[in-house]
């Protein structure tokens, strides 16, 4: 699963009496985390071959960068990421941020293309 359509397909909004959920993902192979930024930190330009990505914003500000597109998201703010996107994640604020990653599709820390970064990896 690659393909943002595919992303979007997967996410589900279902009302309740007591409100509603969104379901991110349901029988799929996914690796999911929640990444934390620390306060004017950013993760490295990169892109990946074998995985597409949806971010969720839990905290703010975040700032997302998908192929030279720079967006800085409110907490509840969704981004998706398609297989071979240039990306990046920042946190410009004063407090740690956290964003919630799913992974589509083959995970390895390997796959990743750094094309910039700041701590020279």
């Amino acid at each position: 699963m690659s393909g943002e359509r595919e992303i979007l397909d997967a996410i589900e909004v279902s009302e309740r009496p007591w409100g509603r959920f969104e379901s991110f993902v349901q029988n799929r192979a996914v690796t999911v985390k929640i990444i934390t930024l620390d306060p004017g930190h950013r993760l490295s330009l990169q892109r990946h071959n074998h995985r597409a990505e949806m971010w969720r914003a839990l905290d703010e500000p975040v700032t997302a960068e998908v192929d030279g597109a720079l967006r800085t998201l409110q907490a509840g703010e969704t981004v998706l990421v398609p297989l071979g996107a240039v990306h990046r994640l920042g946190n410009t604020g004063d407090a740690p941020a956290r964003i919630l990653e799913i992974a589509f599709g083959d995970f390895d820390e390997d796959d990743i293309e750094r094309l910039e970064d700041d701590y020279r990896r």
